[in-house]
């Protein structure tokens, strides 16, 4: 068992009584709750906790100061701190930690919680809560953690003895990082975190009524193999469980194995190379024509760790009306067969499936017909010969795919991680940037989060030293959360952020445009700051620019200026849309694909 300072100071004391008293036997005495606490982040190899002090935390922000193998970050406000220990679960694939106080730290809390939950990241939020006598009662800065964050995280607990911690953490570590990752909320009431017990963390944790499957069945993989040995139109369809399943390796196996094309949602770019000429780009609302005309024509289709949502297919119905095969393999049998029917499903960890199916299709001789695949991939050339994501090119002002396309390009021997907020730029850093590993795109996918992009950028960038990190956003996204540039300068975080600053709350206005006549309502950004003069006041460095031969001179000062957080607002055209777009309603092969399809 692991001596803290605190219990050096007890024995101490003890000593000494002991000392004037032969009678008493010296021992070291028990821990509290908040001690219990910090052994237990230790034990499960807690690095960086990120929160945010308050009445009802404060025990533990004591055990905190008397420790130093977890580095706490004081954020500015407790949505960041959640944010913070997001984006760094989701570049390591580590359980990120949060720390925030009851009340109002919590409800602060609850929009990372649900950005969390959305996209299936490993979370554990500690939350204060006031003395447990005290609750039910409308005591000073008391809420009801446990009835609030229930619709928005995988599991929670609230611990009323103190001698219930240690395994409570345990089980909520368990959880959250096991079967479908998600947040798991663990309320303290403040009596809780100064009673003492004794400790004892287990190694491991059964529960009885939490089990998930890791081994796919052997009949359905069976089944799976010989779909996809005998297709004629195949497709393999990759979302963001592949990258949380650690599985790239094996999907990449797979499709080098096979030669199909394939196709990766928003969450699970990088789990295909961009470089694989195999890879059709990114599918859905506003993904490549051959992407979405070959999801909508294939035969069968391999979905893994994908969940058809309605920005991939659109409407369920169109995707419908073509017959195909669909096998689809998760971690979640609640995701099978949620929006669209499926002939084979296999509920098992992405990873020991697809391992399963590689096994069996290398064990026979059996391929797909070469001329089948042949004259497929000959439709799917035509199909590419679209060139959906060219744009027009200008001398005299910013385009912001010109901007995206400069920086992967500057980058592309750097080690980068590219986060972003959510809107159009999030939508041209999917395009335009191509990611050739898994984990470097770090994005809010299932809520669409304004604001995380700051605060993902800090958490990756402790976690990432020596990598860059760029924040891609826009002028609108980076206020939400633009308090974390302090943070920045006070734990030395030197992340780039690259604003597209257009003006406009930029997918509001182009939807505006395209469905409400033109009205643009309050999606015009009147009075910005000065954003070089703000990161100034900040302590950083402030950049802008206003004209496309200043690009790249401005991207290579911010990757020269390594060890400084550089803001660089960047001017761009107003005027410019997201293309290929699929609207409300619409199915995934009627898509706009640029202005003329008005």
């Amino acid at each position: 068992m692991d001596i803290s300072p605190a219990d050096v100071k007890r024995a101490a004391t003890l000593d000494g009584r002991a000392a004037s008293n032969p009678s008493q036997t010296p021992h070291v005495a028990d821990p509290n709750g908040s001690e219990i606490l910090v052994r237990c982040l230790q034990a499960e190899g807690v690095k960086y906790l990120w929160g945010y002090p308050g009445g009802a935390v404060l025990y533990i922000y004591d055990a905190l100061y008397q420790q130093e193998s977890i580095q706490h970050v004081l954020v500015r406000h407790e949505q960041a701190a959640v944010h913070a220990a997001d984006g760094y679960a989701r570049a390591t694939g580590e359980v990120g930690v949060a720390l925030v106080t009851s009340g109002p730290g919590v409800t602060n809390a609850i929009t990372g919680i649900a950005t969390a939950y959305m996209d299936s990241i490993p979370m554990v939020i500690i939350t204060g809560q006031v003395p447990t006598p005290a609750i039910g009662l409308d005591a000073f800065q008391e809420c009801d953690t446990v009835g609030i964050t229930r619709p928005i995280v995988k599991h929670n607990f609230l611990v009323k003895d103190v001698k219930e911690l240690a395994i409570t953490l345990k089980k909520a570590f368990h959880i959250a990082r096991t079967g479908r990752p998600g947040p798991v909320v663990v309320d303290i009431p403040k009596d809780v975190s100064l009673s003492t017990a004794r400790f004892q963390y287990p190694d491991t944790v059964e529960m009885r009524s939490y089990s998930p499957a890791r081994k796919g069945h052997g009949g359905q993989i069976r089944k799976a193999v010989q779909l996809l040995l005998s297709a004629r139109r195949p497709y393999l369809y990759a979302g963001g469980g592949v990258i949380l399943g650690e599985a790239a390796a094996e999907l990449r196996e797979l499709n080098e194995l096979l030669g199909f094309p394939v196709t990766n949602t928003l969450m699970g770019l990088g789990a295909s190379s961009a470089a694989d000429p195999r890879f059709l780009g990114m599918l859905g609302m506003h993904g490549t024509y051959e992407a979405n005309m070959t999801m909508q024509n294939c035969d069968v289709l391999l979905a893994v760790g994908a969940r058809f949502d309605d920005r991939v297919i659109g409407n369920p119905a169109h995707f419908a009306q073509v017959e195909r095969k669909i096998i689809h393999v998760d971690i979640d049998p609640s995701s099978i067969s949620k929006r669209v029917k499926v002939d084979v499903p296999i509920v098992g960890d992405v990873k020991d499936v697809l391992q399963e199916l590689i096994a069996q299709i290398k064990a026979t001789t059996q391929r797909p017909a070469p001329s089948d695949l042949s004259s497929w991939w000959g439709q799917i050339n035509e199909w590419r010969k679209r060139d959906c994501l060219s744009y027009k090119k200008s001398d005299e002002v910013i385009k912001p795919q010109f901007v995206v396309e400069t920086l992967a390009r500057l980058t592309k021997d750097i080690d980068t991680y590219i986060t972003s907020d959510v809107g159009q730029h999030q939508m041209w850093a999917a395009q335009y940037f191509p990611f050739m590993e898994p984990r470097r795109w770090i994005n809010s996918g299932g809520l669409g989060t304004m604001g995380v992009g700051l605060p993902y950028a800090m958490g990756i960038k402790l976690a990432k030293p020596d990598s860059e990190v760029f924040c891609i956003t826009g002028e609108g996204s980076i206020q939400m959360c633009i308090q974390e540039l302090s943070t920045c300068q006070q734990y030395r975080t030197p992340v780039k952020v690259v604003s597209l600053n257009n003006r406009y709350l930029g997918m509001v206005r182009q939807w505006q445009q395209l469905q409400y006549g033109g009205r643009y309502s309050h999606s015009y950004m009147d009075a910005l700051p000065d954003f070089v003069k703000l990161a100034e006041a900040y302590g950083h460095v402030g950049l802008k620019i206003e004209k496309p031969s200043e690009v790249e001179p401005a991207l290579k000062e911010m990757l020269r200026l390594k060890d400084r957080t550089v803001f660089l607002d960047v001017r761009t055209d107003p005027t410019e849309n997201v293309w290929p777009m699929v609207q409300a309603g619409k199915g995934i092969t009627e898509m706009l694909l640029g202005s003329e399809d008005l």
